[in-house]
């Protein structure tokens, strides 16, 4: 999978992210890498991604592409008077080929791994991602970071939001799309905000918000209105926790693919 990748260097690089980032990156040994949030201020994302200490004063951030540059602008703002370069190094990657692309959007989606423009997007608050993207991205150890308020209070009542991402499993191999309704007792109680036909299992599986009232497994339908035809449709899906199967690798731990 393609990624942006941001060099951030100097003699306060490792000070600065460990004030902005979620993940305590002052900890990691040179070489080693873990996933991060970068939050706005309010607590809200922002961004997810891997971070990778190459040095003492040296780090790499490998970003979902395409928003490489959006996270430069993000750390760029709150740099004042700060002895560190952040420093865009690549932008995407060569294309693995349709048929490899589609297949890391299954091993994602049965995985529960959300991206950056789909299950990540202005307003979500961190924990309705699931509690392995807090476990697996956040300290609540290190000391203060930019929107660290948020997250450290709702952690602390037992991530109690008021809606949570999941998995869904549709009864037949029709991919619905991102945006479409998700309906329990004639009431909408989230949306689909990832979906794709999975060749393992014959049916089209998805990833969407779904309203905390609701407790997995639970049955559902999917609906929507053909933008082209006009004409409404209704497919039956299970509501299920994440992940579908066991993480397949390079999926675990919550932590962003590579």
């Amino acid at each position: 999978m393609s990624r942006d990748v941001i060099a951030v260097t100097g003699p306060e690089a490792g000070t600065y992210l460990q004030g902005q980032l979620s993940q305590d990156v002052l900890g990691l040994e040179i070489g080693a890498s873990a996933p991060t949030l970068l939050l706005e201020p309010t607590g809200k994302l922002g961004f997810w991604f891997g971070v990778t200490r190459t040095a003492d004063e040296a780090f790499e951030l490998e970003v979902d592409e395409g928003y490489g540059e959006a996270v430069v602008a993000r750390l760029q703002r709150f740099k004042i008077r700060t002895a560190a370069e952040i420093v865009p190094v690549t932008s995407g990657g060569e294309d693995a080929g349709s048929a490899d692309h589609d297949q890391i959007e299954v091993d994602r989606i049965v995985a529960g791994i959300p991206k950056m423009g789909a299950e990540i997007t202005e307003g979500v608050i961190p924990a309705e991602l699931g509690q392995a993207v807090i476990d697996g991205s956040v300290s609540f150890t290190k000391g203060c970071f930019t929107g660290q308020e948020l997250v450290a209070r709702i952690d602390s009542r037992g991530g109690n939001v008021p809606r949570h991402l999941r998995s869904l499993v549709f009864s037949g191999d029709e991919a619905f799309t991102v945006g479409d309704e998700i309906v329990v007792d004639g009431k909408v109680v989230g949306t689909v905000t990832s979906s794709a036909y999975s060749p393992g299992t014959g049916t089209s599986i998805g990833l969407g918000f779904v309203h905390r009232s609701v407790e997995p497994p639970a049955n559902a339908i999917v609906r929507r209105s053909d933008a082209g035809s006009g004409e409404a449709g209704e497919l039956a899906v299970e509501i299920r926790a994440l992940p579908l199967v066991e993480l397949p690798t390079g999926f675990g731990d919550g932590q962003p693919p590579t």
